[in-house]
């Protein structure tokens, strides 16, 4: 059963939807009007927290689910969850100040790494 993994999706989704839903209250506090996406330093940082994370669910979420199918959904989910975690310190840490974003980076790539390895591995295994 893949409860967990589903779990992780819907978190990360829900975490997709409140970083979009603060970068248009950066919008409107700034005052920078779509379509423009530069302007104010701090808004340009809500922005890129938005984008990033879209850029990262792209590896993220197909490594999580093939970890799962080939792995074990259990620990997908586990390692998921790490991979929030993550998330949520490079949004936080972003939203100070640009440099505070890595420890969150670093933990998101690297949870990304780990699926994505596991998940070739465990197909490898099905293909052998």
């Amino acid at each position: 059963m893949f409860l967990y993994p589903a779990l992780i999706t819907a978190l990360a989704m829900l975490l997709f939807a409140v970083v979009t839903q603060r970068v248009g209250a950066a919008r409107a506090r700034y005052k920078v009007a779509p379509p423009t996406v530069a302007g104010h330093p701090d808004f340009e940082r809500y922005f890129r927290v938005q984008q990033n994370t879209v850029e990262q669910l792209v590896l993220f979420l197909p490594s999580l689910w093939l970890f799962a199918a080939y792995v074990s959904p259990e620990w997908a989910g586990a390692i998921g969850g790490v991979w929030l975690v993550g998330r949520v310190l490079y949004a936080l840490g972003y939203y100070r100040e640009a440099k505070k974003r890595m420890v969150g980076f670093i933990i998101g790539m690297a949870t990304s790494g780990v699926l994505l390895l596991g998940a070739l591995i465990g197909i490898g295994a099905q293909i052998i």
